[in-house]
């Protein structure tokens, strides 16, 4: 195991969460003392493509608005010699965990956690991101219910498929890859997302994923063959057409994420429950035992030396201008404009997500003075211009 780093950004770092292929997690506190989880990625996860994607990512990340399922993106630096970035911290059980010890969740529970998520991933769509790595590891069950965590790191998704066998990471991601994902053929649209979600929900009704071997070759292969159905033994009756829906081989047939919402909410009604009663049982079913959002007092005694320069508070690297520029202008140097990410030829029902919407240009960072890396300052501010004109339409509704 790795020596703990004492600071990540701006953040005084008190112990580890978790590590995976993609890289660790790392409980850590800003300058105020806030808890955050901060995720800082393996170096040989990276290259200039990828360091500019997810700086684009990570921007519109900040614009993800209208729902409490998605834990809040607050800060990162894809420039850094190891991007990080720092995400809410939501304490509980992962759905992993909780379905591991405690086993499967009833039908009627299983239909308010759909309902839930589909709120958090419709408001993802709706600012034309997609997750890419839905899993029953990224589901918290916490406090006020279901959260999506690792939201922001779809830029370190799209590897080819030959970098999928890293140990740690793609057993755990390949058995909730949709067909077009796994094969790495196909365009990867919201319809991957809903597969995804598909599998979480089979999780947690069944306890186990629709393909299923010793190797991620072996469960590719039964993922996208159309010889092979999913494994659906074990879901309650009344789930399994929603399920098989989601997970269905061809992406145009899987429902959108909105449709996924009302058939869960139509599921607790035909059982006679209330959405906001599902919810409390879900809750108090699965977050009773969760410990607090802190860590002991030796933990939290972290040292801020360091994490403030000269008593003021550093700004978040996606807030600080490129070097040798004023007042916001563009860099000076550009290269050819990326592909946008993918999201699809239909909106997957959601009218705001757009096929390709977000910023139509990306700066890819430039050399500074010092050799110091450009961030791409026009993008930042047309984001922050657009989520104020959103923020004011509904304010004044």
């Amino acid at each position: 195991m790795t020596e703990l780093p004492g600071l990540v950004g701006r953040y005084s770092v008190a112990r580890r969460l978790g590590s995976g292929g993609m890289g660790e997690v790392f409980l850590a506190y800003s300058p105020a003392g806030s808890p955050v989880a901060v995720k800082v990625i393996r170096s040989d996860q990276l290259d200039p493509t990828t360091r500019a994607r997810f700086e684009r990512e990570a921007l519109l990340a900040r614009t993800v608005i209208g729902t409490n399922r998605v834990a809040r993106f607050l800060d990162a630096d894809p420039f850094a010699d190891r991007p990080w970035l720092a995400m809410e911290y939501v304490p509980g059980p992962t759905l992993l965990d909780q379905v591991a010890t405690h086993g499967v969740l009833p039908p009627t529970l299983v239909a308010s956690l759909g309902a839930l998520i589909a709120e958090g991933l419709a408001a993802v769509h709706a600012a034309g991101l997609l997750h890419r790595d839905l899993k029953p590891q990224n589901i918290v069950l916490g406090a006020d219910g279901p959260m999506i965590i690792d939201f922001g790191l779809g830029a370190f998704i799209e590897a080819p498929p030959d970098s999928l066998s890293q140990s740690g990471y793609v057993v755990g991601s390949v058995r909730c890859m949709p067909p077009e994902q796994a094969s790495g053929r196909g365009q990867v649209t919201t319809a991957a997302d809903v597969y995804a979600f598909g599998t979480i929900l089979l999780y947690a009704a069944a306890g186990h994923y629709p393909y299923d071997g010793d190797l991620w070759e072996v469960i590719a292969a039964r993922v996208v063959s159309p010889d092979v159905a999913p494994d659906l033994s074990g879901v309650p009756g009344v789930l399994v057409p929603l399920l098989a829906g989601m997970l269905a081989q061809d992406m145009a047939a899987r429902p959108s994420v909105e449709d996924i919402g009302a058939a869960c909410a139509a599921l607790l009604t035909a059982a006679g429950t209330a959405a906001m009663d599902a919810r409390l049982a879900l809750i108090a079913r699965t977050a009773g035992d969760q410990p607090p959002p802190l860590v002991d007092e030796e933990e939290a005694a972290v040292s801020l030396d360091g994490a403030v320069s000269d008593g003021e508070d550093e700004p978040s690297p996606l807030d600080v201008p490129p070097v040798g520029l004023s007042g916001g202008g563009e860099a000076n140097s550009e290269v050819p404009d990326e592909d946008e990410p993918e999201t699809g030829g239909e909106p997957e029902g959601n009218a705001n997500a757009a096929p390709g919407s977000g910023p139509a240009h990306q700066a890819a960072p430039a050399q500074g003075s010092g050799g110091r890396k450009r961030y791409p300052w026009k993008v930042a501010e047309q984001l922050r211009a657009q989520y104020a004109m959103s923020s004011q339409l509904v304010s004044s509704r």
